[in-house]
């Protein structure tokens, strides 16, 4: 009696329910990706997300003749990461929260003061600096980038370990109160890397058949996050063949940071800076083609000849010194008046350059040329970048920061490095501290020290109102001051009626 051969395994209706979605979100976003793809040429060429041809190490940008934007790209990135994320320097703190009785609070406020330190020494250590200025660049470029939060490996220098997701692996789905709550991340793993990511029981023998005779081999994989109930459900699901579901878990926060430059309605990716001042960026690069290929004529000319026998053409190599035989008579190798000039070209092309560079905030947030500064300068350069990023850094803190922070304290929990603590908002407050959110905070500074100098020349009754301590705690709050460095209030004893 013959054995049959095994019946093929029916399809996981949860991973073909996942792949049917993952493939309906990334038809609307196949309406983005002409337009991410000019962003990405013309400003950041290096990335070839888009270009489905393009190798490692692979020359691009050859068609790019202006690099304004790809500068002032990079500068804007580069000053988003110094002023919200400065490496090196405590951009977070933690503080209690209005649900905390004040003794309780008191007794808490060292031990926040501790887990904030952790937090930053974790950071520091980490590869949190290179992989989120990877996705400062996306966001400024293409309007929305992402972080992957993970744990790292026991024995690594951080508990912490940072991806910074291309903007091309992602499909993105909007959730309830215009919140990135669904994500999709499309990857080709070999059998190694898929084995480090999911469980090696869970992955079918044809894969590891097919992975291990040629390891270089990648498969298709869908890894979906999204949100289910107070916590978020993380799946991966194998494309190739039969829907494979071969991870499932969850995480109690999200670990796929996805934030977005500017939301226009009705949109669930992000508009970048780049998408603004792509028409500036693309007449600017054929301008400077036009000026080269202008300057080529001028410099080489456009040259004719009477076709009298003895000249050829074609062998005529214009260089110093060379001889260029002619017919007696004839007028041999003459040259062609240029039918015009193109002198009004730098006008033009400085104007775009400007533009370019005002819109990616290159003017505003470069570098000083000067080599000092006075402190009303501080103050109002401070005060100027608060009002040109006041709608996107409220959109980053909301979207990148406070997400960031809790999904790095709950590792960081998990590890035991800091206490149980949760930042709900009720118990402990998140306090961004980065530069740019203590511009708002200096202008209050110095609108109270204003406040004071003019009380001061009223005399000692009117300077006997004012509670000194609680102006000098205030100014060190504003200033960022560690709570260390500040006395404790006094205990107030009860009275008895």
């Amino acid at each position: 009696m013959q054995s049959q051969p095994p019946a093929p395994a029916a399809p996981d209706p949860q991973a073909a329910s996942l792949l049917d979605r993952h493939a309906r979100a990334a038809a609307r976003r196949a309406a983005w990706e002409p337009l991410w793809r000019e962003c990405y040429e013309h400003a950041l060429p290096q990335h070839a997300g888009f270009d489905t041809g393009a190798t490692p190490g692979a020359r691009r940008g050859d068609r790019l003749y202006d690099a304004t934007a790809a500068d002032a790209v990079d500068q804007l990135a580069a000053s988003l990461l110094a002023q919200l994320t400065p490496p090196w320097s405590r951009w977070m703190g933690l503080t209690p929260g209005p649900a905390l009785e004040e003794d309780l609070a008191t007794r808490l406020s060292p031990l926040l003061l501790e887990a904030a330190g952790t937090f930053h020494a974790q950071i520091d250590r980490s590869n949190f600096a290179v992989e989120a200025h990877q996705a400062f660049l996306d966001v400024v470029t293409g309007g929305t980038g992402c972080l992957l939060v993970e744990e790292a490996a026991p024995g690594a220098p951080s508990a912490l370990r940072f991806t910074a997701v291309p903007l091309h692996d992602l499909v993105l789905e909007e959730g309830e109160e215009g919140r990135l709550d669904h994500l999709h991340r499309r990857q080709r793993l070999t059998l190694a890397e898929l084995a480090a990511r999911v469980p090696v029981e869970r992955i079918p023998e044809p894969v590891k058949r097919d992975g291990a005779a040629d390891p270089a081999r990648r498969f298709a994989i869908i890894e979906s996050v999204m949100a289910e109930g107070a916590a978020w459900r993380w799946r991966v699901v194998l494309e190739e063949g039969e829907a494979v579901l071969l991870a499932d878990g969850r995480f109690a926060e999200m670990p796929f940071i996805a934030f977005r430059w500017l939301k226009a309605p009705g949109e669930t990716y992000g508009r970048s800076p780049v998408m603004k001042a792509l028409p500036d960026i693309k007449t600017a690069n054929k301008v400077v083609e036009l000026v080269l290929k202008n300057a080529s004529i001028a410099v080489t000319g456009i040259w004719q000849a009477d076709d009298d026998g003895v000249l050829n053409p074609g062998a005529i190599r214009l260089v110093p010194g060379t001889i260029i035989p002619k017919a007696v008579g004839s007028a041999g190798l003459t040259p062609l008046a240029s039918p015009g000039r193109f002198d009004v070209s730098q006008l033009v092309l400085d104007d775009l350059r400007r533009r370019i560079r005002h819109a990616l905030l290159a003017d505003r947030l470069a570098p000083v040329d000067g080599p000092r500064m006075t402190a009303t300068e501080v103050l109002e350069r401070g005060a100027e970048m608060a009002r040109l990023l006041g709608a996107t850094f409220g959109r980053l803190q909301s979207e990148l920061l406070v997400p960031l922070v809790r999904r790095c304290l709950s590792i960081l929990r998990r590890r035991g490095l800091i206490p149980d603590i949760a930042a709900d908002g009720r118990q402990v407050l998140i306090r961004i501290l980065s530069p740019l959110a203590r511009a708002q905070a200096q202008r209050d500074a110095e609108a109270t020290l204003r406040w004071l100098e003019s009380v001061a020349t009223l005399g000692p009754d009117a300077l006997s109102v004012v509670d000194l301590p609680a102006c000098a705690r205030f100014l060190a709050d504003a200033a960022g001051v560690p709570p260390t460095l500040v006395r404790p209030l006094p205990a107030v004893e009860g009275s008895d009626g």
